[in-house]
C-alpha cells in the first residue's frame, strides 16, 4: 500500500466511511443484497465517529478506488477484506442469516441507536487501561480480558423498575417526605392510576396550580412508565441552572426510597446535567463516589487471574456519578439525571455524535417540567424532540401550571406524529377542566380528563399601582404597619436595584433583601437558601421568619423552584402565566387556622400590579418589560386582567386559585378578541408584530434542527449534514437551541493596590480573601473557588461592538499562568478584577458588585 504521503487524498476515506464501503461491497458481492437493503445497515458504520457520511463523501470516496485498494492488486485486497468479514460473521454466529435480514426495513430510530451503541462499544474497546496492549502476566484469553475489562470498567447496572400496586397514600408516603398531616392530592393520585390505566406508557401532560405537588406526580408516574416499559432510568428538564439545582436534592431523595426488582445489583448513576455542575458540593460527592466505581485493570503479581486494581466495593444504596460516564458526551449516558431543557433539546440538533444523545434519552423516562417557560424558538426544538422521543416510544411526562390549550396541541401532535387537522387533536384546545390530565399511548388518541382540585384554595384582591416609587413606598407602609413579608417583583434587574434603593432609604437596608440573576454563583445560592430558610413553609422557617416588615425586591428568580411564602405580592406586569406563578407565591402555605399567624390587615391575600401607565389606552408598559415580553404579550395580560382590575368581573377584584388558572391563561394566549374596545387597533397591530416574530423563530430555528423520523429503510445518509459541529453546554452551544446571545460570562476576583490577586473578601467557610498566585497556576482548591464565583454580564454586554470591546479588555488582562493544561478551572476563562471597592470599568460601564446587591452598571461618565 502506499506510504501516507503518496496519499494526500486520505482524508477523503476515513475508517468508518472506508468500512461502510466495504461492508456494503460484501453484502452485495457475497450475500445478493441490494443496494438500499444494505446502505441502511452499513451507515452505522459509517458513522460510528459521530456524523454519518453524506452523499457527497460516498461520491467521492467512489471515484477514488485507490485509496481502499490499489488497484495492482486489487483482486488481493478485495479477497482478504472479504475474509476479515466472513470471519466477522462466523465469530457472531450470523452467517445463516443474512437472506432474512435483507427483507428489513430498519427504522431510522434502530440506526441511530444501533450507532450509538457502536460509539460506545469502540470507546470501550480501544481504552488502553481497559484493554492493555501488553497485559502483564501469562497471555490471557479474550474471553478472560473481556471479563477483566468489564469488571474494570464496573458501569452501573440499569435501573430495573418495579411497581409493587400499592395504592396511591401508601405509594406517596413510602416515597416521598410528606409534612405531617399532609394527604395525597387528587392530581397526584389519578396520574398515578391514569398511568396504570394506559395500556402501554406514552405521553402524560400534568396540568395542575403551583404547590399542588406535581413533582411528585411526575416522578411516581415515571416508577410506573419505568416498570411497564423497561425503561432503565429518568431524566428530569428544567429552565435554567438554579432550577435544576433546586430539583437535584429532591430526585436523590427519590432515588433512595425506589424498590428495584433486584435490590443489590449495585449502585445507581446519577448526573446534574448543566455547565455548572462540578461546583454543586452534592453532585460532586457523588463524583468522588463514582471514582471509586469505575477502575482500571490489571494482571495480579501472580499472573494467574485478571481483577481490578481497586478491589474496593460501593454499596448497593450508593448513588454515583461514574468517572466512566463524565464528559459531555457521555454524561448523559448516566440512568438519572436532572439539568437544563438544554440537554434535552440539544437531541433536536445537528451535531457530532447526537446518536449518543438519542442512545442515553431513548432508554430513560423524560420528564418536562415548567412547559410553559420556553419561548417560540425552543418549542421549535422541544416538539422536533417529542417526535423523536415518542417514536422510540420513550415515556413522557409533562408538567405546567399555565399551559395555554394551543400549547398542549402541539405537545401531543408532535409527540403521536399526528396530523395538523386531526380533529381528536384539534379537540385539545376546547378541553376545559382544571386540573387537567392529557394522555397519549403510541399510536393512539389523546384523552383528556378533569381532576377534582384539591382543597388548597386562594382568593387574591388585585389593585392596580402607579409606577412611581414614592407611591409603592407609602403603600407598602400602609400595608405593613403591622409587619409582614412583602415580595416586589420586578422585569429587569436594573428596576430591581433602582427600587431596593429608594425601599432600603426609606425602610432600613436591613429590612430589604434583593434577589436576581446577577450575582455571582456562591452568592446566588447563598441567597435561594436564604429565602428558603426565612420564607419557606412553616415547617422549614419556624423562628426564622422576620417578625417585624421585611420587604424582598426580586427578578423573575422568585417565579420558579424556590418555594416560598409572602403576606403582600407586587408585581410588574408581565405575561399572565407568568403572573400566575408570581401569585403562586402569595399566600402559598397556611399560617395558623385561617392564616391567623399573619398580620391582620395581610390575612387576605393582595397582589399589587405596577410597571405600567394605567392612564393610558391601550396600558402602556414600562420600557423594559416591552424589551424582554414583546408587546402582544403584555397587552393579553392586560386585556384578560382589566375586568377584576375595573372590579367589573362577577367576582370584583378577586382572582380565585386555582379556579381561575386555566381561563385566564386560555383567554390570554387564545384566539378570540380580549380587552376594552378602544385597545383593538394596537392589539391587533402587537398580534401581527408577535406572529411575524414567531415565523421567523421557527425559521431560525430549523437552521440546524434534525428532520423528523424518517421512514422504515432510509439511510441515514447526510443527517447531522452542515451541523454545528460538538453540541455542548457552554455560552455558544445553548445559544443554538435558545434565541437571543447570552450575557457574557466572567470569573470575578479582586485586585489589591499592589497587584495581587485574592478571591472576594466576603466568602464564607474560609475561601474569602485568599490569596491567588500569577507567576504559576493555583492549587484545584483556589481553582474551584474562582469557578464558583462566576458572573453572567447583563444585555448590554451582548450588544455586538460592546461584546467584542469587553472580550478585548478582559483578555488584556489574560494571566498567563494560568492558561495552562494544568489550570482546568480557568483556563480560557475570562477574569474580571474589580478594586478594594469592588468596582471596575469595562468597555464604556462603570461596574459596582456588592453581596447585597449584586452586580450594578451604569455608563461611564
Amino acid at each position: 500500500m502506499p506510504g501516507y504521503k503518496q496519499l494526500p487524498d486520505r482524508r477523503i476515506a476515513p475508517h468508518g466511511l472506508a468500512g461502510q464501503v466495504l461492508l456494503q461491497e460484501w453484502l452485495i458481492d457475497r450475500h445478493g443484497w441490494t443496494r438500499s437493503a444494505a446502505l441502511q445497515f452499513v451507515i452505522i458504520a459509517g458513522g460510528h465517529h459521530g456524523v454519518p457520511p453524506t452523499s457527497a463523501d460516498i461520491r467521492e470516496l467512489a471515484i477514488r478506488p485507490e485509496l481502499l485498494r490499489t488497484s495492482d492488486s486489487a483482486s488481493v485486497w478485495r479477497d482478504v477484506q472479504g475474509e476479515l468479514l466472513d470471519r466477522c460473521a462466523k465469530v457472531c454466529e450470523v452467517g445463516d442469516r443474512f437472506a432474512d435480514w435483507q427483507a428489513v426495513k430498519l427504522s431510522q430510530q434502530a440506526q441511530v441507536l444501533l450507532t450509538g451503541l457502536v460509539i460506545v462499544a469502540d470507546w470501550i474497546a480501544s481504552n488502553p487501561d481497559l484493554f492493555p496492549y501488553f497485559p502483564e502476566g501469562r497471555k490471557a484469553s479474550d474471553a478472560e480480558r473481556v471479563a477483566a475489562a468489564w469488571r474494570g470498567l464496573n458501569l452501573p447496572n440499569p435501573w430495573q423498575a418495579v411497581d409493587q400496586g400499592e395504592e396511591p397514600a401508601e405509594f406517596f408516603s413510602s416515597r416521598f417526605r410528606l409534612p405531617p398531616g399532609a394527604r395525597v392530592r387528587p392530581i397526584q393520585e389519578r396520574a398515578v392510576q391514569v398511568a396504570r390505566g394506559m395500556a402501554q406508557p406514552g405521553l402524560l401532560v400534568i396540568e395542575a396550580p403551583m404547590g399542588e405537588g406535581k413533582t411528585e406526580a411526575a416522578l411516581a408516574v415515571a416508577e410506573i412508565f419505568a416498570a411497564r416499559s423497561g425503561a432503565g432510568g429518568c431524566y428530569v428538564a428544567l429552565p435554567t441552572m438554579a432550577t435544576g439545582n433546586a430539583m437535584f436534592p429532591r430526585l436523590l431523595d427519590w432515588l433512595r426510597r425506589i424498590p428495584d426488582a433486584e435490590p443489590d445489583r449495585g449502585p445507581r448513576s446519577v448526573l446534574l446535567a448543566h455547565s455548572k455542575a462540578a461546583l454543586n458540593e452534592e453532585y460532586t460527592g457523588l463524583v468522588h463516589a463514582g471514582r471509586r466505581a469505575a477502575r482500571g485493570i490489571e494482571a495480579d503479581g501472580h499472573g494467574d487471574q485478571w481483577r481490578p486494581r481497586d478491589d474496593r466495593r460501593v454499596s448497593s444504596a450508593e448513588l454515583v456519578a461514574h468517572q466512566w460516564l463524565r464528559g459531555k458526551k457521555k454524561a448523559m449516558l448516566a440512568s438519572f439525571g436532572v439539568g437544563t431543557i438544554d440537554q434535552l433539546l440539544f437531541m433536536g440538533l445537528k451535531s457530532r455524535h447526537l446518536a449518543l444523545r438519542h442512545l442515553a434519552l431513548a432508554g430513560k423516562v423524560v420528564i418536562i417540567d415548567e412547559a410553559h417557560a420556553y419561548d417560540t424558538y425552543m418549542n421549535s426544538y422541544l416538539d422536533r424532540v417529542l417526535s423523536w422521543l415518542g417514536a422510540y416510544r420513550v415515556p413522557v411526562v409533562v408538567l405546567s401550571a399555565t399551559l395555554p390549550a394551543g400549547r398542549r396541541r402541539e405537545l401531543a401532535e408532535a409527540y403521536a406524529g399526528a396530523a395538523g387537522d386531526s380533529a381528536a387533536f384539534a379537540d385539545l384546545e376546547t378541553a376545559d377542566g382544571y386540573p387537567l390530565l392529557t394522555s397519549i399511548e403510541p399510536g393512539g388518541l389523546p384523552i383528556t380528563e378533569a381532576v377534582a382540585p384539591s382543597s388548597r384554595s386562594a382568593e387574591i384582591n388585585l389593585e392596580r399601582l402607579s409606577d412611581d416609587l414614592v407611591e409603592l413606598g407609602n403603600r407598602l407602609a400602609e400595608e405593613l404597619v403591622e409587619g409582614g413579608c412583602a415580595l416586589v417583583v420586578r422585569n429587569t434587574v436594573g428596576r430591581v436595584l433602582e427600587t431596593a434603593t429608594y425601599l432600603g432609604e426609606r425602610f432600613g437596608f436591613d429590612r430589604v433583601t434583593v434577589a436576581h440573576a446577577r450575582f455571582l454563583d456562591l452568592d446566588r445560592a447563598g441567597k435561594d437558601a436564604d429565602l428558603l430558610a426565612r420564607f419557606g413553609p412553616p415547617e422549614k422557617c419556624a423562628g426564622r421568619r422576620p417578625t417585624d416588615l421585611h420587604i424582598v425586591v426580586a427578578s423573575q428568580v422568585a417565579e420558579q423552584s424556590l418555594d416560598v411564602d409572602f403576606d403582600l405580592l407586587v408585581s410588574d406586569l408581565c405575561p399572565i402565566d407568568l403572573l400566575l406563578q408570581r401569585m403562586g407565591r402569595l399566600h402559598r402555605h397556611m399560617r395558623g387556622e385561617d392564616q391567623c399567624d399573619r398580620p391582620y390587615r395581610l390575612r387576605t391575600a393582595r397582589c399589587l400590579i405596577t410597571g405600567a401607565d394605567w392612564t393610558a389606552a391601550p396600558v402602556e408598559p414600562v420600557k423594559g418589560s416591552r424589551r424582554i415580553y414583546r408587546m402582544h404579550a403584555l397587552l393579553r395580560s392586560a386585556a384578560v386582567l382589566e375586568p377584576y382590575l375595573a372590579g367589573t368581573a362577577e367576582t370584583g377584584r378577586v382572582v380565585r386559585l386555582p379556579q381561575d388558572i386555566s381561563p385566564l391563561v386560555q383567554r390570554a394566549y387564545g384566539p378570540d378578541p380580549v380587552g376594552p374596545e378602544d385597545w383593538q387597533e394596537a392589539m391587533i397591530r402587537a398580534s401581527d408584530e408577535q406572529e411575524l416574530h414567531q415565523r421567523e423563530q421557527v425559521k431560525k430555528a430549523r437552521d440546524f434542527q434534525i428532520k423528523d423520523v424518517g421512514k422504515p429503510g432510509r439511510a441515514l445518509i447526510g443527517w447531522v449534514d452542515a451541523g454545528v459541529g460538538d453540541a455542548d453546554d457552554t455560552r455558544s452551544g445553548r445559544a443554538q437551541v435558545r434565541d437571543g446571545v447570552e450575557g457574557l460570562e466572567v470569573f470575578v476576583v479582586q485586585r489589591h493596590p499592589d497587584g495581587t490577586l485574592a478571591t472576594v473578601p466576603w466568602l464564607s467557610k474560609g475561601r474569602g480573601g485568599r490569596e491567588l498566585p500569577t507567576e504559576a497556576v493555583p492549587e484545584p482548591g483556589l481553582q474551584r473557588i474562582v469557578a464558583a464565583c462566576g458572573l453572567r454580564l447583563p444585555y448590554q454586554f451582548s450588544i455586538p461592538a460592546t461584546l467584542d470591546r469587553a472580550i478585548e479588555e478582559l483578555e488584556a488582562e489574560c494571566i498567563p499562568a494560568w492558561q495552562s493544561k494544568e489550570c482546568h478551572w480557568l483556563a480560557g476563562e475570562l477574569i474580571l478584577m474589580l478594586d478594594e471597592d469592588c468596582r471596575t470599568r469595562l468597555a464604556g460601564f462603570d461596574l459596582h458588585y456588592s453581596p447585597a446587591n449584586g452586580l450594578e452598571v451604569s455608563n461611564a461618565g
